[in-house]
């Protein structure tokens, strides 16, 4: 999901996509821990769309 998709969500649902993502970076953690995660790159793109997702809540929160 790029930016510009998610400055069109709402606060709610940013927060929710915020939690879904982090639940999904956790199992990404383990799996990677465990030498299970044969995609390596899905943890990178993880962090970056959280850190996206961060962006476009404080964006809003400044107004």
């Amino acid at each position: 999901m790029d930016a510009k998709e998610l400055r069109e969500l709402s606060m709610t649902e940013l927060l929710e996509e915020h939690k879904k993502l982090q639940k999904e970076q956790f199992n990404l953690r383990f799996q990677r821990a465990t030498d299970q995660l044969p995609q390596t790159h899905l943890f990178s793109e993880s962090r970056k769309n959280i850190a996206r997702v961060k962006t476009v809540i404080r964006e809003k929160q400044n107004g």
